[in-house]
């Protein structure tokens, strides 16, 4: 992911500077919520895990990252929005209350790992610069597509009733939410195309969010985005936004990604952790400063990029 470095704000400026240039996001939450036993067959997907009964469950995944060298870990939120809970047969209030949820269990799971690193120093690394690293919430804001559930947001096609102004309408609130609770940045994950590019930033203008944001486009070559968009016009959609921090990609093959940071950069698998972290060198190079996974990475793909960056991490606690 390219930071913006013109227009960032000097609290993400600082937040890369203390990282020593470069950040580790974290990789796919729902496979590892499905590996600690989650059951996610349902429209929900990971968002079906704020319900409290299984809240444990996100809140070790945030944890797994957390120790396998993450500097920002992502909210269950992906999926999770007030229309998408009601259509489930909760109220308004509890889909309130569970967007909210899932930015205080990641709250949690970086105080918990903190509260870790200082009491049980001596059974983890001693290294300071792992161990007080800076670690931030990001709130993850899934597209449209994402609640539709019906694949869309790999294809970018909405039909011609969905206009800029029904994608605000629809992502107003839960963005408002996931800020009023105390996230550190807004993700908006998975963007298929220009027409919500461009939501989000007048949606971000209009509702005076002061919270830095990413965009981060799916892509289907080095080129266009998955709805055929060039990735230039949408980076420039972001670049017009003055609370957006970052440019990346995600849900994208390995392979197109230098080609799209380099074109980014101009305007402003199974066996992930063979064919993912090879590449992390490439992109720094490249331009990147942001690095992390999505669908089927681990907390070993994120270990892997950790110590691609960081060098080799021996212990749990970084």
């Amino acid at each position: 992911m390219g930071f913006k470095g013109k227009e960032a704000s000097s609290f993400f400026r600082d937040f890369l500077d203390e990282c020593g240039g470069s950040a580790v996001i974290d990789g796919g939450f729902a496979t590892e919520l499905e590996r600690h036993g989650a059951d996610l067959n349902d429209q929900l997907w990971s968002a079906k895990c704020l319900v409290s009964s299984s809240s444990h469950l996100v809140r070790r995944v945030h944890l797994d990252y957390l120790e396998a060298g993450a500097n920002i870990i992502l909210t269950a939120s992906y999926q999770a929005t007030i229309q998408g809970f009601e259509a489930k047969g909760f109220s308004r209030e509890e889909g309130v209350t569970m967007l909210r949820r899932s930015v205080e269990i990641a709250r949690e799971a970086r105080e918990i790992y903190h509260d870790r690193c200082t009491k049980d120093s001596s059974d983890f690394m001693r290294n300071e610069r792992y161990r007080k690293r800076p670690i931030l919430i990001a709130a993850s804001v899934g597209s449209y597509g994402a609640y539709l559930a019906d694949g869309s947001e790999y294809v970018g096609d909405y039909g011609d009733s969905v206009t800029v102004q029904t994608l605000k309408d629809f992502h107003r609130e839960r963005v408002k939410i996931l800020v009023d609770a105390g996230a550190d940045l807004i993700a908006f994950e998975t963007i298929p195309n220009k027409l919500e590019a461009q939501a989000y930033a007048e949606l971000l203008d209009e509702e005076g969010i002061e919270t830095p944001a990413w965009f981060a486009f799916s892509c289907k070559d080095e080129s266009n985005v998955v709805s055929g968009d060039s990735i230039f016009e949408c980076a420039s959609v972001a670049d017009s936004c003055r609370q957006v921090v970052a440019v990346g990609v995600n849900c994208t093959a390995p392979r197109f990604i230098h080609g799209l940071i380099s074109s980014i950069k101009k305007k402003s698998s199974e066996s992930a952790e063979d064919d993912f972290v090879p590449y992390i060198g490439k992109w720094r190079d490249a331009g990147a400063s942001l690095f992390g996974g999505c669908c089927r990475t681990t907390p070993n793909t994120i270990r892997g990029i950790a110590e691609a960056i960081y060098g080799k991490v021996q212990d749990k606690c970084m």
